[in-house]
């Protein structure tokens, strides 16, 4: 990209600054997709090992169920937990990483986790309930670590996009204009030196006759 620029001392200083700004806005982007990459690997690595504690988890939830739904007929079991009292919301909010808002999952909780009689039911079917909550506990923060991950990776995008355009385009167009007019502007100088002195050697050559 070539900017279309005057040739005059002014618009040279202007241009100076201008890509002083750019420089400085293109190392602090840097510095950002930097910070951003590492932010990004950690929570890559805390998902990862958290969701391997979501399978066991879940695993776990789904063994006790199974011996729960053994240790009596069938029916007991679906009677058991036709009824809920317990109810469960999210809320959201947000927090900051970096200036960057992700959401914030929590949990608000209301009624009983037992909504059934115990001469039925095993206490399996307990254990596998409070796993189930627990569970839900494992899973909220997962997806918050997930959201933030796409949230940042979009802004990591972001953030290499504009790097890119200033180091690959705007700051070498810059540059060049620079050293374009400072050419020009000593072609100038020299020419007009050159005259000066064709001008000179006139007069003293009048004077000289005279």
């Amino acid at each position: 990209m070539r900017l279309a620029v005057n040739a005059t001392r002014m618009e040279l200083m202007r241009l100076r600054r201008r890509l002083a700004i750019a420089r400085r806005g293109h190392k602090l982007l840097k510095d950002k997709q930097q910070e951003l990459m590492r932010r990004l690997l950690k929570l890559v690595e805390e998902i990862r090992e958290h969701r391997q504690r979501v399978q066991e988890e879940t695993r776990s939830v789904l063994t006790r169920f199974a011996l729960a739904r053994n240790s009596y007929p069938g029916e007991f079991l679906r009677e058991a937990v036709m009824k809920p009292t317990r109810q469960v919301e999210i809320a959201v909010s947000t927090q900051t990483i970096m200036n960057i808002r992700v959401p914030v999952f929590t949990k608000k909780v209301s009624g009983t986790l037992r909504c059934y009689g115990f001469a039925t039911t095993s206490g399996e079917l307990d254990i596998a309930l409070l796993r189930m909550e627990k569970l839900l506990d494992s899973l909220l923060v997962l997806a918050e670590k997930e959201k933030a991950v796409e949230i940042l990776a979009t802004e990591l995008e972001r953030t290499r996009r504009r790097v890119n355009a200033l180091e690959f385009v705007l700051i070498p167009a810059l540059e060049d204009a620079v050293r374009v007019i400072t050419f020009r502007l000593a072609e100038a100088e020299r020419q007009e030196l050159t005259r000066l002195m064709r001008i000179k050697e006139i007069v003293r050559g009048e004077e000289t006759r005279g």
